[in-house]
């Protein structure tokens, strides 16, 4: 059979993500903040929206039409569930005044046990958010502000203030001195002397390289920088261990002097940039709101300060209309008509599919924000997904960089989907509890523990199984670590150093 060319014509079908759909779907997972850096851009790119702050007396708005038939394929493909099948899906509308019904009053009690497990860290004693945001001078403005008085001359003064510029937010200094000496051009005795400089600013410790450094300035500030309490903060990891006898020996001291040493070393600060404002403060902003209502249950709503309300321009559309006399130009004024009705649809969509997802997180997670941390029940994307009928993945990109906040605090979205943890006994429901509250549960345990009686990994798991949480060894152990809580030989020795001062 001879082989020659030919020509074959087959028909197939196949399903592409347009850019309008791609970029519906970027949207749906862009925080608040993102979404206005992206709506200023759009400002400028397309004449004919606008930006319009409703009036304080302005009813809530409607809901938007069903498509036309000249509307796109892929808005369509956006409202009807199409497309790569998680796309911003659903036009059902939600309701911003979602009654959990139950009638019970949300109090503040455990505020500070939420608040505290999204960070990982104490639970008792968490600064307030707003004490953290209230210094307004930098570090770098502070120690730039001494340089003048101390510096012997000008160009010592240059040197000095080029290294402030390199200090992190806790006063350390990460970048090499050859480095700094290589990128001013100038010695590298010049940029010691510098950094010498630097380090007898105020604060005390800042220009340190590492933690040692850093208490070493401060202790020489105090004038307590003798040779025994410079063995001590050479070894720095001992004190860390736990390893007291050891460090009684290098230090050349009896238990009387150790405490008093230890009590020293405890007043100076590691972090000494901490106390000023952070050079580059990032706040986080929360994307939904979340309120108690008169009847017992919630108000959900979206944080609209960080988004602007987009219409379009009829009148300045109207005028171009007018001068537009080719064919060129219509078809122009067309096209940003049509991308503007659709950028308007599209967060629109955002809105509802966001105030969706959130209306049924408060819902499955109800007991959380009355009642707090201990509450929070295990929950996956799926459930939610199942429960407001759409594409797990959609829910996913909805509780991406978002945050809520509520009387609790502010949490990511993210933060209410957690393991479950099964559960026995005769108060077992079968759905078992979530694992931030077996962590929050073994925080409180260990704190409570007697310092001469310190809980083993295993004893927690016992006492865990008598409240009817079915724990391994092992994984009383992983969610210990996972709160930085230490094993029960270095709890036991930290409690002893404890003791001694």
């Amino acid at each position: 059979m001879a082989l020659g060319p030919r020509l074959d014509l087959r028909q197939t079908q196949s399903l592409v993500m347009t850019p309008q759909l791609q970029q519906a779907i970027k949207l749906l997972a862009a925080s608040n903040l993102e979404i206005e850096t992206f709506i200023a851009e759009a400002l400028e790119a397309n004449p004919l929206l606008d930006t319009a702050a409703p009036a304080a007396d302005e009813p809530e708005r409607a809901e938007p039409e069903l498509l036309s038939a000249e509307d796109s394929s892929a808005d369509e493909l956006m409202l009807r569930g199409g497309g790569e099948g998680d796309a911003p899906l659903d036009l059902a509308s939600v309701d911003r005044d979602w009654d959990t019904g139950d009638g019970a009053a949300p109090t503040l009690r455990d505020a500070e046990w939420g608040a505290a497990a999204t960070s990982g860290g104490d639970f008792d004693d968490l600064p307030d958010w707003e004490q953290l945001r209230a210094a307004e001078v930098t570090l770098a403005e502070h120690l730039e502000s001494q340089v003048g008085a101390v510096a012997p001359d000008a160009r010592a003064a240059f040197i000095a203030r080029a290294i402030i510029g390199l200090l992190d937010d806790a006063g350390y200094l990460a970048t090499a001195l050859e480095d700094v000496a290589s990128d001013l051009g100038v010695e590298l005795a010049e940029v010691e002397a510098a950094l010498a400089l630097v380090q007898t600013l105020d604060p005390s410790g800042v220009g340190a390289r590492d933690l040692a450094e850093c208490i070493a300035i401060q202790a020489r500030e105090a004038d307590r920088y003798d040779p025994c309490m410079a063995a001590l903060i050479a070894n720095l990891e001992l004190v860390a261990r736990g390893e007291v006898e050891r460090l009684k020996r290098l230090c050349r001291v009896d238990d009387e002097d150790f405490a008093d040493m230890l009590r020293e070393l405890r007043s100076y600060n590691p972090k000494p940039g901490l106390a000023f404002a952070p050079s580059a403060a990032s706040a986080v902003v929360p994307d939904i709101l979340l309120t108690a209502n008169a009847s017992g249950g919630w108000d959900i709503a979206l944080n609209e300060d960080t988004l602007p309300r987009l219409v379009v321009n009829r009148g300045y559309f109207l005028e171009l209309g007018g001068g537009a006399s080719d064919k060129a130009s219509q078809g122009w004024l067309k096209e940003k008509l049509a991308d503007a009705h659709w950028l308007i649809r599209a967060l629109d969509q955002r809105q509802k599919t966001i105030l969706k997802t959130a209306a049924e997180i408060v819902r499955q997670q109800d007991g959380f924000f009355r009642r707090g941390v201990s509450e929070l029940r295990p929950l996956t994307l799926r459930e939610v997904a199942e429960r407001i009928e759409m594409h797990e993945s959609t829910v996913s990109r909805v509780t991406s960089n978002k945050y809520l906040a509520c009387p609790r605090g502010t949490f990511e979205l993210k933060y209410f989907f957690t393991s479950g943890v099964g559960r026995i006994g005769e108060g077992a429901d079968g759905e078992g509890a979530s694992s931030e509250a077996i962590k929050a549960r073994i925080k409180a345990l260990i704190d409570a523990e007697d310092a001469k009686k310190v809980l083993s990994d295993q004893q927690l798991a016992d006492m865990l199984k008598t409240e009817g949480f079915d724990l391994a060894r092992r994984t009383v152990a992983k969610y210990r670590e996972a709160i930085g809580l230490g094993s029960s030989a270095e709890r036991r020795r930290a409690k002893k150093l404890a003791g001694l001062s």
